[in-house]
This record gives structure tokens, sequence and C-alpha cells, in this order.
């Protein structure tokens, strides 16, 4: 029989996702937007009294040693893993079959396992005004020592929901619904005009 290939999937910003520079770029670009595509985006939740046990898990099957509680987080190389609620994780990879190591090292009595890789479409937005860009559309304090390099949120922008880590001192990772996504893509870029963004 032969070995069948399932298409790529098609990413829902591509009618509005013009590569290059935007807005008020006269003097340089301060934002640079871009989307990533995770092989692997899950969310695990343990059960009352299992959360420990879920982040050792965490930390075998990916290798991140994550902290105790809610909005903790890491990351490293194409591997990320932050808190977003007690006893709540989001986990991805670059490389697809996360889920099922996932599956192979829990057991139900632990916690659940959803597999939301091709729910969720990851927006990222990078350079030295993000914060100010990401606080027109969020009512969390983006400075450093409030939301530390690793960490994650779960908050809305009107109807959407939106997790966000820090993946860099001046870099946040975004994951919306994928029916969301165009929407809340034309929105960031109409909210980077003022100070010139460059979408990569």
């Amino acid at each position: 029989m032969a070995e069948q290939h399932l298409p790529e999937r098609q990413s829902p910003l591509e009618p509005d996702y013009h590569p290059g520079s935007h807005g008020n770029f006269e003097h340089g670009v301060d934002v640079i937007l871009s989307e990533t595509r995770p092989g692997s985006i899950l969310q695990l939740a343990a059960w009352p009294g299992e959360e420990s046990r879920l982040i050792e898990i965490i930390r075998k099957v990916t290798g991140l040693a994550l902290p105790d509680g809610a909005g903790g987080g890491v990351s490293s190389g194409g591997s990320a893993a932050f808190g977003f609620a007690p006893g709540k994780f989001t986990v991805l990879d670059e490389a697809e079959g996360l889920a099922q190591a996932f599956a192979d090292a829990m057991t139900p009595a632990i916690g659940t396992l959803t597999d939301l890789s091709h729910g969720r479409t990851t927006i990222r937005i990078a350079g030295p005004k993000a914060e100010w860009v990401m606080a027109k559309f969020f009512a969390i304090d983006f400075a450093l020592p409030a939301f530390p390099l690793g960490a994650g949120r779960s908050t809305n922008h009107h109807d959407i929901f939106a997790q966000i880590q820090r993946t860099g001192a001046d870099q946040f990772d975004i994951y919306v619904f994928r029916s969301f996504a165009r929407s809340f893509w034309k929105a960031l870029c109409y909210a980077s005009e003022e100070v010139g963004y460059e979408v990569q």
C-alpha cells in the first residue's frame, strides 16, 4: 500500500499575511510580527492533588523543568511549557507527535490531555515596542519583572481567548483559536502601524 501524505495545514492568516514593512516605518520598525507553526500544541490538566506528578511527567517527556504554580513557564530550543491556571499547562514542541508521548507517559488518574495542534494559531510579536502594542489589547502588566521570561498568561481580547508566553526579553508568543486568528492578526497589524512593523 502506498504511503499517504497529508497536505500541509494552510494558515488561516494567509489571505492577510503580507511580508514586508508596514505602517510608520520611515525611521525603522519597532515591532516584528510573524506566525510560528509548532507541530504540537497540548493542554494538560492535573486532577486535584496531582499537579506535582504532572509537572514531573512534563519534565520527563520534554526535558523542561516547570516551577510549581500557575503562570510559571520555561522554553528551550523548540519546546516550551507554561502554566496558565492552577494545575493546567500548555506544552509545545516544534515536532509533531508530542501527544502520543504524553499519552504513553500519563495515566487517567493523573489528569487529562487535549491535543490542540490543529485548533490553535501561534502569532509572535517581537521588538522594542512589543510590550507597548500588547498593552493595547490586554489588561496585563507586560514589564519584565511582572511577566518574566518563560511565564505564561491566559486572558481575553474582547471575545478572543488568548494564551501568551514571554519567549524573549522583548518577544511574546500568542496562541489563539484558528477561527479567530485572522481577525486578531489584522487587529494586531493595525495596532502596530503607529510604531512601524515588519511581517516576516
